[in-house]
């Protein structure tokens, strides 16, 4: 008998998304078709002159790494979802490889400009003919590797917030952030093949030759762009901040009522689309906690909610 009421009280703390498997699946897949691809242009791209098209092989090259990270980061926080040593358990993992991903693609985006800078001073003679099939067979397969990433994670069922996360408000909240890091290297890769392929054009037709390390150049800037981006929306889950000050608005109004207030909030991520809570109320009539929590009953992605009571007599008056 006791150990039934205390089972009846026990949850679990798996707070993976609820896309979690399809997105594992589609990331390892997406890393084998990069690093083919890769090979071919760093190959064909040294062989045929074009730093752009190399550029391109070698970013590939990393991000077939990064990705393998993702799916890695993947597999490990589905093995140890129930792990008792992850108190909150293995949601936010993925944030830790985006972040690993974020740092990556900065590294990256120096070493094409460092490249293109000294080709630059050192132009080398570029076929190309042979050079825009690689880039344009890039851009294909990383189109094709975007498409397979995209985030189409679907709210749940009877969630009352899904319009709030499809018109913007919210949606970090319910998004897989290892997913957007591996989808971002995908399309800096698209980013990437578009620029050697206009590089190549103007050098082929026009003779700008210095089109291939300006493209190079660009593609940089516009990597370390977008690495600044994941850097700050992984490191906000990391620090857990407050996923969204609107949300902590609206769990103070269901909670402050009839003179009740709130004395402490603390509202962070746990993992793609779960919220945790922990709330200290003050009130001259306190009721049982269960009754505070039943007042946040279908709040957004609230997974994990805990709160405590404290007494305090002629709170309400003071209050008032």
């Amino acid at each position: 008998m006791h150990s039934q009421s205390i089972e009846r009280w026990q949850h679990a703390h798996v707070f993976l998304g609820s896309a979690h498997a399809r997105h594992e699946r589609r990331t390892r897949f997406v890393v084998a078709l990069t690093a083919v691809t890769m090979g071919a242009e760093i190959v064909g791209g040294t062989l045929f002159g074009s730093v752009a098209v190399v550029a391109d092989g070698w970013h590939m090259a990393t991000h077939a790494g990064a990705l393998a990270v993702a799916a890695f980061a993947y597999h490990v926080a589905r093995r140890h979802a129930e792990d008792p040593r992850f108190s909150f358990g293995t949601g936010k993992l993925g944030e830790l490889a985006a972040f690993s991903s974020a740092l990556l693609l900065a590294l990256i985006a120096v070493l094409i400009g460092y490249q293109a800078a000294w080709r630059f001073h050192a132009p080398v003679r570029i076929d190309f003919a042979q050079a825009m099939w690689l880039a344009v067979g890039g851009l294909a397969v990383n189109l094709a590797s975007a498409w397979l990433l995209r985030d189409c994670e679907a709210p749940r069922a009877g969630d009352p917030h899904a319009s709030e996360r499809e018109s913007g408000r919210g949606r970090h909240r319910h998004h897989d952030t290892n997913l957007r890091a591996a989808y971002v290297h995908v399309l800096a890769d698209a980013v990437t093949s578009v620029l050697a392929i206009a590089a190549l054009l103007c050098g082929r037709f026009f003779g700008w030759l210095w089109m291939d390390p300006v493209m190079a150049l660009v593609g940089a800037g516009v990597i370390l762009s977008w690495s600044a981006g994941l850097m700050g929306r992984a490191g906000a889950v990391l620090l857990d901040m407050v996923p969204d000050p609107g949300l902590a608005g609206e769990v103070r109004a269901r909670l402050e009522i009839d003179g009740d207030r709130v004395s402490d909030l603390h509202l962070w991520r746990l993992g793609p689309g779960h919220i945790g809570l922990i709330a200290a109320v003050v009130s001259d009539r306190p009721q049982p906690p269960q009754a505070y929590k039943s007042r946040l009953a279908g709040l957004g992605d609230l997974a994990h909610v805990t709160v405590e009571v404290h007494r305090c007599e002629g709170h309400g008056r003071q209050a008032a």
